[in-house]
């Protein structure tokens, strides 16, 4: 894959996989006992902000997701991203970041914080159109 940038904005930014905690997740290990292990994971935060808000607990999803958003800007930042630019959905390993970011935006628009919920959709926009579209983002 060639991730040249014929545009001339900032490059894509790819995070490094978490193979010991990809491995966890996919056997079936509970979300909580994986970001217990692995607190850096967004992954793992992903997943718990989803399960909270499937379970009608807008409150505790935005926890989690809040958790995993904050753990994916420290690791994008360390991958060189500079507040700013493509974080692709396609590369597995940002996905976690963007699912907290999704996630994150629903449950501050359950909870009514309005402009958030409309910064955290445009912030995944345009990070990630495709992301946007794969989890339904408004």
């Amino acid at each position: 894959m060639d991730h040249r940038n014929l545009l001339g904005g900032p490059p894509a930014t790819f995070l490094l996989p978490h193979q010991e905690a990809d491995a966890a997740l996919a056997a079936g290990e509970a979300p909580e006992k994986v970001a217990a292990r692995f607190p850096d994971y967004s992954a793992a935060w992903a997943a718990l902000a989803e399960r909270a808000f499937a379970q009608g607990d807008a409150v505790t999803t935005y926890a989690y997701a809040r958790t995993g958003y904050h753990r994916g800007l420290d690791q994008l930042r360390r991958a060189g991203w500079k507040g700013h630019g493509p974080v692709p959905w396609e590369h597995e390993p940002n996905q976690g970041f963007l699912r907290s970011l999704h996630m994150l935006g629903v449950a501050a628009d359950a909870i009514g914080e309005d402009d958030e919920a409309e910064r955290c959709a445009d912030f995944l926009r345009d990070s990630s159109p495709a992301a946007a579209e794969e989890l339904g983002a408004k």
